[in-house]
């Protein structure tokens, strides 16, 4: 989907995404799940790690780091309020923050709420984003450490990005999202048209993430609760936006469907 990044599968649903850059051979990787899947593309492609950037503390996301690190001297890099409980940090950012990562240009988001100190990556010339569990694909992570407010926040800055970026989430997590989508809002054709494609990628084994902001605004439950026409869809017609989210967000830890 995008010829610079590389969707790595680790664990047993989790994403770590390579960014490399073909001239020099650099490359970033955005979060650590575990090392081998990692080295093994690394090698597949002759690049060289030279940055790891990690969205949030959870060891499904950091554990690999220290393996890597040893294998490779990457710089490792997350944010300034979790520095206590992330692996060493070479850079310590918060939201606001630009740096430089593999030859790239990368502005830091603060995207609190899945855990207080989470913080995503975008990469503006790229039209990437790395949402970690912040903005996933069709949902948004579960409010570990944060508020429904503090997500709902969050994922307003994250929504307010070009419509063309690919939103590089941290889990395959879309079908369970889709289910619940669906029970929302069953009637939405362009919902049932997603729900297929996603359905016919999982049955070839292929990732559904990275995903296009502009169909995360078109078909994501927890992005269309400023839509008058979904809250009333969703039987949340007298509630305000931050409302719906916080409903809905309660609605999906409870949802078996």
């Amino acid at each position: 989907m995008h010829p610079d990044l590389v969707t790595i599968p680790c664990l047993e649903d989790n994403y770590a995404f390579l960014v490399g850059d073909a001239a020099t051979g650099d490359a970033a990787l955005v979060d650590a799940p575990e090392a081998g899947p990692v080295l093994r593309a690394l090698a597949l492609r002759g690049w060289r790690l030279t940055d790891i950037l990690l969205t949030h503390h959870h060891g499904d996301h950091v554990a690999g780091v220290p393996e890597l690190v040893a294998a490779t001297g990457a710089r490792v890099t997350g944010a300034a309020a979790d520095s206590h409980r992330l692996p060493p940090l070479d850079r310590r950012l918060a939201g606001g923050d630009r740096v430089e990562a593999a030859g790239r240009a990368v502005e830091v988001i603060g995207v609190p709420g899945h855990t207080t100190g989470h913080i995503a990556f975008h990469m503006p010339a790229a039209g990437l984003a790395f949402t970690g569990d912040s903005l996933m694909a069709m949902g948004c992570g579960r409010l570990f450490e944060g508020t429904a407010a503090q997500m709902w926040d969050s994922l307003g800055r994250l929504a307010q990005l070009p419509a063309a970026t690919l939103v590089c989430s941290g889990h395959e997590y879309t079908q369970a999202n889709m289910r619940f989508a669906l029970a929302l809002d069953p009637a939405d054709p362009v919902l049932r048209s997603r729900s297929g494609a996603i359905d016919e990628a999982r049955a070839g084994g292929a990732p559904t993430v990275p995903s296009p902001l502009s169909l995360e605004r078109a078909t994501n439950p927890f992005l269309r609760c400023a839509d008058p026409a979904f809250r009333a869809a969703a039987g949340l017609a007298e509630l305000d936006a931050p409302s719906a989210f916080a409903v809905l967000r309660a609605r999906k830890d409870a949802f078996r469907g």
